[in-house]
């Protein structure tokens, strides 16, 4: 029974819309009542990867509305809501009761409703006599996104930029960590599982798994809890473990170009929700969807882009031998006598031929959806040169630098702003040392091409950090420590590591490599020091704690904070189709993000500590 969270999200949805009633096998409930859907925008978010009109239509609901538009009264009718616990959405519930806008409110929140909100809701209904019209409030902890069967997002926007600004309080980081904490609890609760918790020492990856840790103790104190069917017996072999990492354990991945089909398309036509929108073969836009029901999606999503190309060919080859083959059987090219003698026969082919026409019409949407993608695709690889872009950058990855004059030809070559600011950081990443004139030369040739180049300034900042401390004696520590730790938001010892990770050879990602340590359960000098937390076992005083917290593991949950990309997921679905046994892995993090995204989250921070040169923008 492996964990599929797009499957046990969308069963909890069903449930919320059929008024929290149990639900039969056909996934509806068993009685067939008319209601309304009330949502915020964070709520539509969380419904559209996994819910279409149609499917709202089989659960009864006849219309749906977002909360903050005007609505008219219906009467008679159950509203189901599903929005976030806040000030605004409880007042405007508050008003639509007392205006007795529909027959009774079944008011579900995202995540568990804090105590003076719901005071609030009650005072509130109180007063305008409309309490009677409250059937039932349910916190529903599902405040996360799934986009695939394995891959989820808290769609919360610029953690990196938060947990790095160097001006943030301990106030403010640890409302980032608490908000973080409460997105995973959401994911355990549906999943209904305890996990094993790893991660490397320092830094945020510390302070939510420590904090969730604690979330989950407290919560099992509670009789009647998310977690009771597990039972306290469950032997770790069949708990999952949850790996976090922070955006710092592996910074070039957010950064660099892919020429895998998968990242892309996300990366180049800005794939958001498993939706987007290219210009169509005709003129005019197309919008498309790519999720699971797309099996040219799920089948070839990991594969480079060339190896794509040939297979629509392949695909549209197979697919008009086979309409010639349906022709060919129900005489429409052949052009004999009709014989009147074997009339059952023909018949036959008829009926053959009429029940394979829906199969033969959606594999052709989905060969010329993907043949308009890819055209779109080739376009801006060739405008922008972004074959080269990934292979060079793969190269400096793997070789720890560039020619110089390499270097300054991409700079001056094709490629949009962010393209050629995504390269230069990617050089300062993959150098073993600062080459200071090659630094200049860089930076030089940004600004002819008008590059914003703080987010630039910002990595060398940290690079030089990194090489400091790590040549650093201990007597000059103390000052420099303060200003990693502001800076860093991370441990001497975190920061120095990442050292190591940013210049790893092998091009398996650091992810991936760490994460298959920590499911295999075999010593490894590189996880040594990784803490473990499991927070079904009485609190000891380490994070040590005993031999099962070592696995191995069937199932894991990996889960980048500061913001994750479809590289990193693409690199653990492949590492699970390597692994024998086969083993399970989730990938989630706090935002799915392109390399443009992330480079600008850069750039802000570098901005926050007055780096790069203001007059130009990044466009």
């Amino acid at each position: 029974m492996s964990l599929n969270l797009r499957q046990k999200q969308t069963e909890c949805i069903a449930r919320m819309l059929n008024l929290n009633q149990p639900i039969n096998a056909t996934g509806t409930a068993n009685e067939e009542v008319y209601k309304i859907l009330i949502y915020d925008k964070f709520c539509q978010n969380i419904l559209s990867p996994l819910i279409h009109v149609k499917d709202l239509r089989k659960h009864g609901v006849t219309l749906y509305f977002l909360i903050d538009k005007d609505r008219k009264p219906v009467h008679d009718v159950p509203a189901v809501y599903f929005v976030q616990p806040n000030q605004s959405n409880i007042q405007r519930i508050i008003a639509d009761a007392s205006r007795s806008l529909y027959d009774s409110f079944h008011l579900n929140f995202s995540t568990s409703i804090p105590r003076p909100l719901l005071e609030d809701l009650a005072s509130g209904t109180l007063n305008s006599d409309s309490i009677n019209r409250i059937s039932k409030v349910h916190d529903q902890y599902l405040e996360f996104v799934t986009l695939e069967d394995n891959l989820f997002s808290l769609a919360q926007k610029s953690t990196y930029v938060q947990l790095n600004d160097p001006s943030a309080g301990d106030r403010e980081i640890e409302e980032i960590i608490e908000k973080v904490v409460s997105g995973l609890f959401c994911v355990l609760a549906t999943l209904a599982v305890v996990p094993i918790i790893r991660c490397p020492r320092g830094g945020p990856a510390e302070m939510v798994a420590s904090a969730l840790d604690q979330r989950l103790r407290d919560h099992m104190l509670a009789k009647n809890n998310l977690f009771t069917e597990g039972g306290n017996f469950v032997s770790s072999f069949q708990r999952p473990v949850l790996c976090i990492f922070d955006r710092n354990f592996e910074l070039s991945v957010a950064i660099q170009h892919d020429f895998r089909y998968r990242p892309l398309v996300h990366d180049v036509l800005g794939l958001k929700l498993n939706r987007l929108s290219v210009q169509g073969e005709k003129g005019g836009m197309r919008s498309y969807e790519l999720d699971s029901s797309d099996s040219f999606w799920v089948a070839n999503g990991s594969l480079e882009f060339p190896e794509v190309a040939v297979e629509i060919e392949t695909q549209l080859n197979k697919y008009k031998k086979d309409v010639d083959e349906v022709n060919k059987r129900t005489g429409g090219t052949n052009g004999a006598e009709f014989d009147g003698t074997d009339l059952i026969g023909n018949t036959k082919h008829l009926m053959n031929a009429v029940n394979s026409l829906p199969e033969l019409t959606e594999r052709k949407q989905v060969i010329d959806k993907h043949t308009n993608l890819a055209t779109v695709l080739l376009g801006e690889i060739k405008e922008r040169s972004l074959d080269s872009y990934a292979k060079k950058e793969n190269d400096m990855m793997v070789r720890g630098g560039v020619e110089r004059n390499e270097l300054l030809a991409v700079l001056r070559g094709k490629g949009t702003k962010i393209d050629k600011l995504r390269f230069a950081i990617m050089y300062l990443i993959s150098s073993e040392s600062i080459n200071q004139s090659e630094v200049e030369a860089v930076e030089l040739a940004l600004r002819e091409s008008e590059v914003d180049t703080a987010a630039f300034q910002y990595v060398k900042k940290i690079k030089s950090l990194n090489v400091s401390l790590a040549s650093a004696n201990s007597a000059s520590r103390s000052n420099i420590v303060d200003w990693a730790e502001k800076l860093y938001g991370q441990s001497i010892s975190a920061v120095t590591a990442g050292v190591k990770n940013l210049l790893s050879n092998d091009r398996q990602l650091a992810l991936t490599r760490t994460v298959e340590a920590l499911t295999e359960g075999r010593p490894n000098p590189e996880i040594d020091s990784y803490l473990a937390f499991d927070p079904r076992a009485p609190k000891s005083g380490s994070g040590a704690g005993g031999s099962h917290l070592k696995g191995p593991f069937k199932e894991a949950i990996v889960f980048m904070i500061g913001g994750g990309n479809y590289v990193e997921y693409g690199s653990l679905q492949e590492l699970v189709q390597r692994q024998q046994p086969v083993k399970h892995v989730i990938y989630g993090t706090t935002e799915i993000l392109t390399g443009e995204d992330f480079v600008e989250q850069l750039t802000m921070l570098g901005q926050k500590m007055g780096l790069g040169n203001a007059g130009s923008s990044t466009q």
